[in-house]
């Protein structure tokens, strides 16, 4: 139990000369990435390896041990090229290990301390040994991220060793309340769970409150498509949350908290628990906290996975046991919010940020991102791209630095076409070439109709139909939408059934023009966000990429050859050799003709499986 932040920084000290004992750190990538890609079982093995050699301390920093330590991480990001394997101190980095590889590793790296070369990153011939020197990590900057992949999640000692809770410590002992709104707004932090609402007025908001009873909750939902910068925070760094969290109490006077996880993250779920209960072992939660006087206690909540629960009503309504929909506002959250109570509501990420802001000040968390943009902005970079993975720009930095620089480029070699970012919750814009140079931050963004949201950015190549992607989108959020209000139950469907008409060749110019119709209506009285922005994938698609919908619906043609109902196959007769091999794998009988003379398709038979394709050996058989 530590009982003042002298205590506290007396113990930080004691854990970090501990950690500096463990002269060689196997650290296993323990995000939910590699988890599925076997690496408990690499971490088993390496720490089995390791035991045999009489060499394995435990993390329990509380006596000082020499030795070799091996850990499960958060995650490290490049998820792509997992199970990650990283090894201090010399910062090697292995990529697709498999168990066994674990017997070379413990031998040649942790016994001899040379490196696997095999399993590090290599690009046109080059070894990149170390994480820093891989370009997918080279242009990053991260601070939010800092601990995740470098530290045992599940151990709060690692977390104080790091300097944690030591900005709860000047928080809850040397500064007041208004002091700390203050100084979080002079430091520009800026909600990064959606519009970028300021995080000092939101939290001055609630201080102001006459009402003596006020809740922090945390909005760990995250259903955005594409999106896990939330989770792999939770999973990886779960005290960071706690801390900000207690920051964010202290300084609106609030004593209890909320963290809202939607249960399809049990990894998450299970890590704040733990996370939780060790704090509360240790003082940092529950009653007089460091000595301070201030009381504060941290619940998590489970959501059922619906989208819906990400807005801020939603969101507090399901916490209270209700259905989860949103209500017209005002009244705002600040003002009545969880129980009907002043409430500060900020996402996982932005809470993230509060330690980074206290222990670094104004100037400190300046330095990176924009002057109306200050900070980093975690990223969750997916799609068409070499490197995909959680990734942390300063804000500011270009789309073509994080899809070329950090992402490697497009795939196969192929043309970049548009990056759909935000979510549908931030819009789900889409950008084009031309947008690649616009920089990453939310005044930048809104400048072109567009936000950041939550920071989901999914990568399209030169394949790519923009109509098909509207339509995916649109069949998210109809699926999403929770019925309350008109627009949003009824427009939402009737948009989709015009968009599934198009992609299946059906659809006409009038359903354009009914689009933009429909569209507007939705997005003007639709009573949450989610409505609000679920005609943006159509808006944004038939901005840049029109000559795409006409093409569907005058030509009756995929330019792309996505969708299926639009395209046919045939046989080049000039090519065909009348060999027979592909009328004998079709499955529907749809290819007929005689040996040694050009064999034709019936269209109306043909299923279009592509097999015969495959199984021409003269290409003479084409997707049209």
């Amino acid at each position: 139990m530590i009982k003042s932040f002298e205590e506290l920084l007396s113990v930080s000290e004691t854990y970090r000369k501990s950690l500096e004992k463990q002269y060689i750190k196997v650290l296993v990538c323990g995000g939910t990435g590699c988890v599925a890609g076997g690496s408990l079982k690499i971490y088993e093995r390496i720490k089995e390896l390791v035991k045999e050699k009489g060499l394995l301390v435990e993390v329990n920093l509380e006596k000082e041990q020499e030795g070799i330590s091996v850990k499960k991480s958060g995650c490290h990001g490049f998820c792509e090229a997992g199970p990650l394997v990283r090894i201090e101190p010399f910062n090697y980095l292995y990529l697709h290990v498999k168990v066994e590889d674990c017997e070379e590793i413990v031998q040649t790296t942790v016994i001899n301390r040379k490196p696997v070369e095999r399993l590090m990153f290599k690009s046109n011939g080059k070894v990149y040994p170390t994480e820093d020197e891989i370009p997918f990590y080279k242009k990053q900057t991260r601070t939010v991220l800092e601990n995740c992949g470098r530290i045992d999640a599940e151990h709060i000692q690692e977390y104080i060793a790091k300097g944690g809770y030591k900005a709860a410590g000047i928080a809850l002992t040397e500064m007041r309340s208004k002091e700390i709104c203050a100084l979080v707004s002079e430091a520009g932090l800026r909600g990064r769970g959606g519009g970028g609402f300021p995080t000092g007025k939101k939290w001055e908001q609630v201080l102001n409150q006459k009402e003596p009873v006020k809740y922090v909750v945390c909005n760990g939902d995250e259903g955005d498509p594409g999106a896990f910068m939330d989770r792999s925070i939770m999973e990886g760094d779960p005290h960071k949350i706690i801390e900000g969290m207690m920051i964010a109490g202290f300084a609106t006077g609030a004593n209890n908290g909320y963290i809202y996880v939607r249960a399809e993250y049990p990894m998450a779920i299970e890590r704040l628990s733990i996370a939780i209960e060790q704090a509360k072992d240790y003082g940092l939660l529950g009653k007089n906290i460091l000595g301070s006087n201030f009381n504060f206690d941290i619940h998590i909540n489970q959501g059922a996975g619906a989208f819906v629960c990400g807005e801020g009503s939603a969101l507090t309504a399901s916490i209270q046991g209700e259905r989860g929909m949103p209500r017209v506002k005002p009244p705002r959250t600040v003002e009545q919010g969880l129980w009907a109570k002043p409430t500060v509501l900020n996402n996982v990420e932005t809470f993230a940020n509060v330690p980074i802001v206290i222990n670094e000040g104004i100037d400190g968390y300046r330095k990176y991102g924009t002057e109306t943009s200050p900070g980093t902005k975690a990223f969750a970079l997916t799609g068409n791209v070499v490197n995909t993975g959680l990734i942390e720009v300063p804000m500011g930095t270009t789309l073509r630095e994080v899809i070329f620089d950090i992402g490697g480029g497009i795939r196969d070699g192929k043309r970049f076409k548009a990056v759909q970012i935000g979510g549908p919750s931030g819009g789900c814009l889409c950008f084009i070439e031309k947008h690649l140079d616009i920089k990453l931050d939310f005044d930048s963004l809104k400048e072109v109709g567009a936000m950041i949201g939550s920071g989901g950015m999914v990568v399209m190549d030169e394949d790519t139909c923009m109509v098909e992607v509207a339509r995916f989108f649109m069949n998210f959020t109809q699926k999403e939408s929770c019925g309350k209000c008109i627009p949003c139950r009824e427009g939402t469907k009737r948009m989709l059934e015009i968009l599934e008409r198009i992609v299946a060749g059906n659809g006409t110019v009038e359903d354009i023009d009914l689009l933009y119709e429909l569209a507007d209506t939705v997005k003007n009285t639709a009573l949450c966000g989610l409505g609000k922005t679920a005609a943006n994938p159509v808006l944004s698609t038939l901005e840049y990429f029109k000559d795409e919908y006409m093409a569907h619906v005058v030509d009756k043609v995929c330019p792309t050859k996505t969708c299926k109902k639009l395209t046919k196959i045939q046989i080049d007769k000039d090519i065909c050799k009348g060999c027979s091999k592909c009328s004998k794998v079709c499955p529907v009988g749809a290819i007929t003709g005689k040996i040694k003379e050009p064999f034709t398709i019936d269209t109306k038979k043909c299923i279009k499986c592509g097999t015969c394709i495959d199984t021409c050996p003269f290409k003479a058989i084409k997707e049209v």
